[in-house]
């Protein structure tokens, strides 16, 4: 049963056009209407134009109207949201077009970790985050202060209320897990202004059908992260500074694209 809430349209075919229009024909010996007669031949040849009209306006509707999919009026959407966007300096595939356009179109912003790694992940890549702050006494203890996990409950919270985090940083700590160290050192304030970017994994751009274009996309591209740091860059708070950490770079993040 056809979806109530979801708009629907019928694509009618040349010939579905043809048999539509011998109906409307009158009746008699002057008019016959066998597959292989003269008029029958020219009542389908002046009726497939009706129905080529008609598939190209149903693909218009159901893929070039959708940021998604769209490939032939993409240019047009890009115009009209401002892209391309400066970050991304080499070539784009189609998929990555798409991608930067429902990017464009749906993100509305954030300064939680969560919301940077989730960006990250769009395009490609996995990090994670490590944020600082100075030492201060009768708050922090000396030593190794890290914790295990011990839940519920769910997440484990420190005495100010702030989630502890894994030792990876990127998700709260789990039950009998190692909590991250504490991210404070010995210096001035400013430390709490900086945070470190951890590019775990490299993007892999593939060939993709109807997503690349042949003769212009590889087959694989290995992105360095200038895209990624121009983008973080710019949605940062605007006090802050970012460092970015390739010490653990693996090529593994997979920007494949879908039509």
């Amino acid at each position: 049963m056809p979806d109530p809430n979801r708009d629907h349209h019928v694509t009618r075919t040349g010939d579905e056009y043809a048999d539509a229009f011998q109906r409307l024909l009158p009746l008699g010996q002057a008019w016959p209407r066998g597959e292989d007669s003269i008029l029958m031949k020219v009542v389908r040849g002046l009726t497939r134009i009706w129905g080529d009209f008609e598939i190209r306006a149903s693909k218009l509707l159901e893929m070039e109207s959708d940021p998604r999919t769209t490939i032939e009026l993409l240019p047009d959407w890009e115009r009209n949201w401002g892209l391309p966007d400066p970050c991304y300096a080499e070539p784009q595939s189609i998929a990555e077009r798409q991608l930067a356009l429902v990017m464009r179109m749906t993100l509305e912003g954030g300064q939680s970790r969560e919301f940077f790694i989730s960006i990250a992940a769009m395009i490609g890549y996995t990090i994670t985050i490590t944020e600082y702050r100075p030492f201060f006494i009768a708050m922090d203890g000396c030593g190794d202060c890290r914790v295990y996990g011990d839940l519920p409950p769910d997440p484990m919270r420190n005495q100010w209320g702030q989630k502890i985090m894994g030792a990876r940083g990127d998700k709260p700590v789990l039950d009998g897990e190692l909590s991250e160290w504490p991210n404070y050192g010995m210096g001035p304030l400013e430390n709490r202004y900086y945070w470190t970017v951890h590019v775990d994994t490299a993007k892999l751009t593939w060939f993709r059908v109807t997503s690349g274009q042949c003769g212009v996309d590889p087959h694989l591209r290995i992105g360095i992260a200038d895209d990624l740091e121009c983008l973080l860059n710019r949605w940062k708070p605007a006090h802050t500074e970012i460092i970015f950490d390739y010490s653990g770079l693996q090529t593994g993040g997979d920007m494949a694209g879908t039509p």
